[in-house]
């Protein structure tokens, strides 16, 4: 038992000094001014070859992405029909999820391996996301769309925000729910869809 006392007491010494550099380091980036305020007027995403310009309102990052080429094997998502959870080999995850009303700008990031977009469109009263049918091209009715972030290295709609590029759209949103989808065929029904809430 003893043998082990000396070995404790390095363990202790080592997480006390863990602890004082960690609180040294916040100290250090707190008086700098690090945390304060949003990301530079132009902003690149790690990893992202290209950076959105300054946008006006307020910011939201989404990031896409997927599990690469190949994942989704036979396509399970031809059988459409309402309340289809989405089977999570894709994602779309934005932040932050709940913005005041008026001017937002959506910087969307493409992380995959396969391309991607980013729409808005209204909840209806009830409707969660996620829960909106698909047609049998796996896609969903873009009747309603507010705005989209599909052009790689541009704003508004495109061809796709291609892997490892941005893209980048400011919409005007009065308070309600919304929700951010990729509507490429079988991507909302593999789990590429999140709920915006906007308040007054």
């Amino acid at each position: 038992m003893s043998a082990n006392r000396p070995r404790g007491r390095l363990l202790a010494a080592g997480a006390v000094a863990a602890l004082v550099l960690g609180i040294a380091t916040t100290l250090l980036f707190a008086a700098t001014g690090a945390f304060r305020g949003s990301a530079p007027a132009a902003w690149r995403a790690p990893g992202a070859h290209c950076s959105s310009p300054a946008l006006q309102g307020h910011l939201m990052d989404v990031t896409v992405g997927d599990m690469g080429p190949g994942m989704m094997g036979r396509p399970h998502w031809r059988t459409p029909g309402p309340g289809r959870q989405g089977m999570g080999m894709m994602y779309l995850r934005a932040t932050p999820s709940t913005v005041p009303a008026g001017k937002v700008s959506l910087r969307a990031v493409n992380v995959g391996a396969l391309p991607h977009e980013v729409m808005v469109l209204p909840l209806s009263a009830g409707q969660a996301a996620g829960e909106r049918p698909t047609r049998a091209d796996g896609r969903v009715n873009e009747a309603g769309s507010l705005g989209e972030a599909s052009r790689s290295c541009g704003a508004g709609a495109g061809h796709g925000i291609a892997p490892g590029a941005m893209a980048w759209t400011t919409v005007t949103l009065q308070p309600g729910r919304y929700e951010l989808l990729c509507n490429f065929p079988g991507h909302y029904i593999a789990g590429m869809y999140t709920e915006l809430d906007v308040t007054r």
